[in-house]
């Protein structure tokens, strides 16, 4: 054996790592039918999906994405929220031209309604594409997260793909199965069973969380993020929210403070914006993205 032969044997494993004993398996002929208990543990489909290995299923799916972006080089992330309901403006003027044409009243009325939301599928994929852009010479890049699927989420991985760069989807199986958008990096692309978990990822890397309009899901994203903050859980980080008009019609803060519902300064925890370059000037303004470069074309930020 050669110098470099025994250099080798310094560093080799000592064991057969768990891949190459779970591709070695063969059952013997008498242990390969139903309910057969040869399998190894961490190849046994149906020993992983029983109730009491749940906790080592939530283990699993904190470990995996978490390890996944680690290999990526994600450190931080801007999430965005939204209605899956919101559609692209070609899409909801197709939708207002076909109401015309059937001529239903309901129908011409919710048709209107998309082209005024639809506004916000556009924002929300140009403030994507401006985070990717303007943060490509930063230190610490920025990436963009979503809960993977239509509307905003969709208008946000696609954003960001059409500039170039590269995003994350956090999907969730529901009971209607949501199909991940086609703009998601492939590699950061995941599936969740847990919404608990899902949360903690969105939550783990981001600088900020930008929201624009949505139902329950982004009422209660929302309101978690909040409350996190307030309650000193999580670090304080910008809370932007595109639409003044639509989150004060929706949810009246000031009577929530006029009854002591809340603190006045709790309204202090998020800002009102209405386009992309508003919202990147609060992040700006808060991180010092658009300070004067260091001699390495980046910034030196502490995020």
């Amino acid at each position: 054996m050669n110098k470099e032969d025994r250099s080798a044997d310094l560093t080799s494993p000592n064991f057969p790592t768990a891949k190459e004993d779970a591709q070695a398996v063969s059952p013997p002929r008498l242990y390969q039918g139903p309910g057969s208990a040869y399998k190894l543990a961490f190849a046994d489909a149906e020993f992983l999906l029983r109730e009491e290995m749940r906790p080592v299923r939530m283990q699993l799916e904190l470990l995996k994405p978490e390890m996944v972006q680690d290999e990526q080089g994600i450190q931080s992330t801007i999430v965005m929220f939204g209605s899956a309901r919101v559609v692209p403006p070609e899409t909801a003027q197709q939708l207002l031209a076909l109401a015309r044409e059937a001529g239903d009243a309901q129908a011409l009325k919710r048709a209107e309604m998309q082209v005024r939301m639809s506004h916000y599928y556009e924002e929300a994929r140009r403030f994507a594409a401006l985070v990717t852009t303007r943060s490509r010479g930063l230190e610490t890049p920025l990436y963009v997260v979503t809960g993977g699927g239509p509307g905003i989420m969709e208008a946000g991985n696609r954003g960001a793909h059409e500039v170039g760069g590269r995003s994350i989807g956090l999907n969730i199986v529901l009971v209607h199965e949501q199909e991940p958008n086609r703009y998601i990096t492939p590699e950061l692309c995941f599936q969740f069973h847990y919404f608990g978990l899902r949360k903690m990822h969105f939550l783990m890397r981001s600088i900020a969380l930008v929201c624009f309009p949505g139902g329950y899901g982004t009422l209660d994203e929302l309101f978690e993020m909040l409350t996190l903050i307030q309650t000193g859980k999580s670090r304080r980080r910008p809370i932007l929210l595109f639409g003044r008009e639509f989150w004060t019609s929706l949810i009246n803060f000031d009577l929530l403070v006029e009854t002591g519902m809340i603190a006045p300064e709790d309204v202090r925890l998020f800002q009102f914006v209405e386009t992309a370059e508003e919202a990147w000037a609060a992040l700006a303004a808060e991180y010092g993205f658009d300070l004067p470069q260091t001699e390495t074309g980046s910034l030196a930020l502490d995020i």
